[in-house]
């Protein structure tokens, strides 16, 4: 079942990618002020949105299982962590591309880009802490509480582009601005590739879970086989 939700969601992206794809690059004029390369976009936000929505999502499963001491939702923040974490890498690399255009350098250490360098080296210690950890329990007690650490600074990624003065853009998504600076027809074209890619990593994290089910059952075997 799990396996024909995730099928049936990389279809569907992949039928919405086709369509707004289409109308990016051949239906929708340059922007005045950045040319062709504004289109980067339509994929640095999503890919951020993604993450960001990932690791809240992650932060509740984490909460369940200190509540309840139940696997299934440890398993679940781990491969939610992971589809996020490859998700906010494409959001600071097409980022830097954007940059090196427009402003001519790759980075700058504003606020905005360096709480987002901070969230994916947070996010990417989760993985290794769960590497290092053998004892089932223990590594998710502690990776599910460094979780909810690290939502404290995806909070601070969201919220910096109105806290302090950045090098990076305003918002410009109407939900975020009261009325929106994005042409309406770009604005519809970016929340369609949000979706698309949004249902790319929800499949992406089904695969996952099993995936995550399936090696803790393979360990919770060798350590019986061990144990007898």
């Amino acid at each position: 079942m799990r396996e024909t939700i995730a099928i049936g969601l990389a279809a569907g992206a992949a039928i919405l990618l086709a369509y707004t794809l289409h109308q990016m690059f051949l239906v929708l004029p340059d922007e005045a002020a950045q040319g062709a390369i504004y289109r980067i976009l339509f994929f640095h936000a999503p890919a951020a949105m993604t993450g960001m929505i990932g690791y809240f999502v992650a932060l509740v499963f984490s909460v369940m299982y200190l509540s309840s001491g139940n696997f299934k939702y440890d398993s679940l923040a781990a491969s939610v962590i992971e589809v996020s974490l490859v998700f906010s890498f494409v959001n600071i690399v097409t980022g830097s591309i954007w940059a090196r255009i427009i402003w001519g350098i790759w980075w700058a250490w504003d606020y905005r880009l360096t709480s987002a360098l901070v969230c994916i080296l947070i996010f990417a210690g989760y993985l290794m802490l769960r590497r290092a950890i053998d004892e089932p329990t223990q590594r998710a007690r502690l990776s599910s509480a460094l979780c909810i650490f690290g939502c404290v600074d995806v909070v601070i990624v969201y919220k910096s582009i109105e806290w302090f003065r950045n090098q990076h853009p305003g918002p410009v998504l109407s939900f975020r601005t009261g009325g929106g600076t994005m042409d309406p027809a770009m604005e519809r074209i970016f929340y369609l590739n949000f979706l698309a890619i949004l249902m790319i990593a929800t499949a992406l994290v089904l695969v996952r879970t099993r995936q995550e089910s399936t090696a803790r059952e393979i360990d919770s075997l060798r350590r019986l086989a061990n144990a007898t």
